[in-house]
């Protein structure tokens, strides 16, 4: 810089001289920054950020303290101990190695680790059991919660009622029996209906349940079972969700099969049974003798020393009906049955179908609390909002409390007979519900079609699954209740030759996507009590898939057991004719070999088996192509008679060998 304040600066000519001086000196400093631009090294522009944003320079930027510290201690390899921190680790049923690593705060590196150091080889993607993950928590000093999936259903069923909120209920009762001992009937000369009029064949093939009202005033809940053999899971549900059980035994039948198994259902619900002795209107009705018949089932009747109520009756002419309600009525008092109608509503699944107009109905027995339309309900792995209640009248009711039997619709699906149903708070909780017993019912199937024996019991099964002979099967219909007693039946009448394999199985009418599924298998399809759509029809008759509908069980079952005799071999059976002993060997030109025998026992016939035997050793199995009698073909020869013989493809016979001849047959077998 010039200071132009100097004394020495005098005129305008020495002013001059130093403006000059000054351009001078700053033209030198211009050249000066340009070549220091030039010569230093570029900066590349890095992110942007506040700092540089506002024009802060970054070169007085200075290492943090803990960046200083780290450093120090990475050149010195000194590791400062970190903070532990315990935790409350939440553990399922299974979790990955990484997620447990972070629900820990821990590295997943260190998880592995100790996971090989037990011996355990993982990876942080690895899926490890709850037992395994509570020792890797434990050992790292975490406190575990464990919780398991099912724990969505706490709180579900069986929550206990306060005493003082309980309510009498009317009792349910279920009528057990065999097959056409009249319990549909009894129950229709109860209700004043006619049930039985519909049923296909005679026979209940469906689980029913109404109300009525006794002689003393109070309300009757009764749960009617088929007798037939093929529903014992119907019985046993039937049994389970009642208070009483009348057994109706016919006077002039007696005790049959089925009769005796109500009275095991019943014993294993642990409920009271009151025997009912109908048909007393027939000429050869005998009371007594069904008594007696009970006797060796450990039911000992009143009118016999017992404890057991009994009461003979007649569905046909009314007698004595006013009296069996009494009875039921008297019993129900002495069990004092109770439940809260004011709490949220439980039941059970009695029956359930699909209606093409309604969509998914479930029969229910409401067992405690009240339940309404707009409720959110569970059974099973399906759940739904209530959208109507029906009674068994067939009218709409808004609600129905304990002992009441209603339809339901609303469900999102068929639910399963024998389902346990709940009213839950809101829809999230229902899904969840829902997907869980879905999630496990998979699981189970799964389970089932992998599960493996080991060693020689393994080999040997699958050399009889290997060589046996299946009936590819579609069944649909129109109960729950049905398709699970119909693929009951047809699983128990195979054996290792021949079986049953139900491709699928389901309520509701025969749609096209069940046709496509049997005719991709050469399946035959089963509609019971329902008929095919339009387009399945369409679709069987363009893949020539057979569709046969049936409305009698036993009609069913007797059909394919008879298709499944025909799938089985023949049996051979072997019938000994005669034998014949060779007395010489002649040889012929350009027909070989003849045995000249004598027929000893029996008869040998041309075409017939024979063996060739040699000192008690059959040497040759084949088939007789020649007999002769002197020059004469004949086709046989009897006992006592010399005649000329040759095998096919045989020619080294002997004298003194024995020839015994022989026919197989072939019968036909059944199941």
């Amino acid at each position: 810089t010039v200071d132009l304040s100097k004394p020495d600066f005098h005129g305008k000519e020495a002013l001059e001289r130093r403006k000059n001086e000054i351009r001078v000196a700053n033209v030198g400093l211009e050249i000066d920054a340009h070549d220091d631009a030039r010569t230093a090294p570029t900066k590349e522009r890095g992110r942007l950020t506040i700092t540089t944003a506002t024009g802060s320079s970054g070169e007085d930027r200075t290492r943090s303290v803990a960046s200083y510290r780290r450093r120090v201690q990475r050149m010195k390899g000194v590791q400062e101990p970190k903070e532990k921190l315990a935790r409350e680790v939440t553990l399922p049923e299974t979790i990955t190695v990484q997620e447990l690593a972070n629900r820990m705060s821990e590295r997943a590196i260190d998880v592995v680790r100790l996971l090989m150091k037990q011996g355990v080889m993982k990876k942080s993607t690895d899926l490890i059991d709850a037992d395994t993950a509570q020792l890797l928590a434990e050992e790292l000093g975490h406190t575990v919660r464990r919780v398991a999936e099912s724990d969505v259903e706490e709180g579900l069923f069986d929550e206990a009622d306060p005493v003082e909120s309980l309510q009498p209920r009317p009792p349910v009762i279920t009528i057990m029996g065999h097959v056409d001992h009249g319990k549909t009937s009894l129950l229709d000369a109860i209700r004043h209906t006619s049930v039985q009029r519909g049923e296909a064949g005679g026979i209940t093939q469906h689980i029913g349940a109404y109300q009525v009202t006794s002689p003393l005033g109070g309300k009757l809940t009764f749960i009617d079972t088929p007798g037939h053999a093929a529903f014992t899971a119907m019985r046993a549900r039937g049994a389970k969700a009642t208070d009483i059980v009348v057994l109706v035994v016919a006077a002039d039948d007696g005790v049959m099969p089925q009769t005796a198994e109500a009275i095991n259902h019943a014993r294993a619900a642990g409920v009271p049974i009151i025997v009912a002795i109908n048909k007393i209107d027939k000429e050869d009705a005998n009371p007594g003798k069904v008594r007696g018949e009970l006797l060796q089932y450990e039911i000992q009747v009143e009118s016999l020393g017992g404890e057991t109520l009994e009461v003979e009756v007649s569905a046909k002419t009314g007698e004595n009906l006013d009296k069996l309600l009494e009875i039921i009525q008297l019993q129900s008092e002495i069990l004092e049955l109770k439940a809260n109608p004011d709490r949220t509503a439980e039941g059970t699944v009695i029956e359930a179908k699909l209606d093409r107009g309604r969509g998914p109905v479930a029969t229910v027995l409401v067992q405690r609390g009240t339940l309404r339309q707009g409720d959110i309900i569970v059974a099973g792995s399906e759940w739904g909002r209530v959208r109507a209640l029906v009674d068994d009248k067939g009218g709409n009711v808004a609600e129905a409390g304990p002992s009441t039997p209603v339809e339901i619709l609303g469900f999102n699906g068929a639910p399963e007979a024998g389902d346990r149903l709940a009213v839950v708070e809101n829809e999230a909780r229902a899904r969840e519900i829902a997907e869980y017993r879905t999630r496990q019912k998979r699981e189970k199937a799964a389970a089932r079609a992998t599960v493996r024996v080991s060693g020689l019991e393994e080999m040997m099964s699958q050399i009889k699954v290997a060589g046996r002979k299946e009936l590819p099967l579609v069944i649909k219909g129109d109960v729950q209740g049905s398709v699970e007693a119909i693929v009951q039946a047809l699983e128990k009448i195979g054996n290792d030759e021949v079986g049953v394999r139900v491709l699928l199985s389901g309520v509701g009418g025969v749609t096209e996507s069940d046709v496509i599924l049997a005719s991709a298998s050469n399946a035959a399809v089963l509609g019971f009590n329902v008929r095919a759509l339009k387009e399945a029809r369409d679709a069987a008759e363009r893949t020539g898939t057979e569709i046969r509908y049936y409305n009698i069980i036993y009609d069913l079952v007797d059909d394919i057991k008879s298709t499944m005799s025909g799938m089985l071999s023949p049996e051979r059976r072997e019938e000994f004719l005669g034998n014949a002993q060779i007395l010489e060997i002649f040889s012929v030109t350009k027909v070989g070999k003849i045995a000249g025998c004598l027929v000893t026992e029996g008869v040998v016939q041309k075409g017939a088996g024979v063996r060739l035997i040699r000192d008690n050793v059959v040497i040759h199995e084949g088939k007789l192509a020649t007999l002769k009698r002197f020059k004469d073909d004949v086709p046989e020869v009897r006992a006592g008679t010399e005649c000329g013989m040759s095998f096919e493809n045989y020619q080294d016979m002997r004298a003194g060998d024995v020839i015994e001849c022989y026919r197989v047959t072939e019968v036909k077998r059944s199941l």
